[in-house]
């Protein structure tokens, strides 16, 4: 009985330590909008990579949006978005430094600053006869 007790007590503590460790991780979906291209998917994925707390980076260059999953104990989401504005690039509210930004490829800048990402058109449907 007492061996029992004892296992019980255990294996009691083994998951109340367990569940302790749990580190809360959430995913934020960031607007991107002069993330267009793939030289710009792997600067930005490189760059929060190296952030501690960052888990995982997923850039959708067609889009204009980087997801990104972090450890909310570690960095928030306020600091990524810094990031990717230190980084060169707008970040939904916030502005990309204009320092970093004259540091990107010029393919990497907007169409208006000379860079080679024009606004995409809207195809306009053939009149119908």
């Amino acid at each position: 009985m007492k061996q029992f007790l004892f296992a019980a007590i255990a294996c009691l503590g083994m998951m109340m330590n367990g569940q302790a460790q749990v580190k809360p991780i959430q995913t934020a979906v960031i607007k991107t909008p002069n993330a267009l291209c793939e030289v710009c998917k792997t600067r930005i994925e490189g760059y929060l990579k190296r952030y501690d707390g960052v888990t995982e980076v997923l850039v959708n260059y067609r889009k204009g949006e980087t997801k990104v999953k972090f450890a909310t104990d570690r960095i928030n989401i306020e600091e990524i978005k810094t990031a990717l504005a230190n980084c060169g690039y707008d970040a939904d509210d916030v502005l990309a430094t204009p320092d970093a930004y004259t540091r990107l490829p010029k393919s990497c800048k907007k169409f208006e600053d000379g860079g080679g990402h024009p606004k995409p058109k809207v195809p306009v449907p053939p009149p119908a006869q």
